[in-house]
């Protein structure tokens, strides 16, 4: 009915406001990871969240963009980034800049490309779940 609004679709705002909340939360996971663990656990998680993050960005940017695209959007970007470690580039801004470094690394490590597909998961995961939360039918509907 013209003027009707469907109440499965997703709401913009309010998908944004949940992607930028997601995106600073997986910053703070990702910063006490750094603080608090060393060694596999440290580099690897940070991977993950790598990935979870770049997923909270790309529905920030798109938010009626699907979990499947977001993942796959997520997962692209994240190998796009290690493989361009293979190039000098990344290297050399890495020891010019922190943010350089945080964001494209150094060097190419094959099992990222691995830990990259669990955060891609477990982003779809969160995501679908979050996605297929339908709002209650609104009350003001005349009857």
């Amino acid at each position: 009915m013209p003027g009707t609004r469907d109440h499965a679709a997703p709401d913009p705002v309010r998908t944004r406001l949940a992607a930028a909340g997601a995106a600073a939360l997986t910053v703070g996971l990702g910063l006490g990871l750094r603080a608090l663990a060393t060694g596999s656990v440290a580099k690897y998680g940070g991977d993950g969240l790598y990935t979870i993050l770049l997923l909270a960005l790309v529905v920030l940017a798109a938010p009626r963009v699907t979990p499947l695209k977001a993942a796959g959007s997520a997962l692209a970007l994240s190998c796009l980034v290690e493989f361009l470690q293979l190039s000098p580039v990344p290297a050399e801004l890495s020891r010019h800049s922190t943010l350089a470094r945080l964001v494209l690394g150094s060097t190419f490590n094959l099992p990222d490309l691995f830990w990259y597909s669990v955060g891609a998961a477990t982003g779809w995961l969160v995501h679908t779940a979050v996605a297929t939360r339908r709002p209650a039918p609104s009350s003001t509907a005349p009857g």
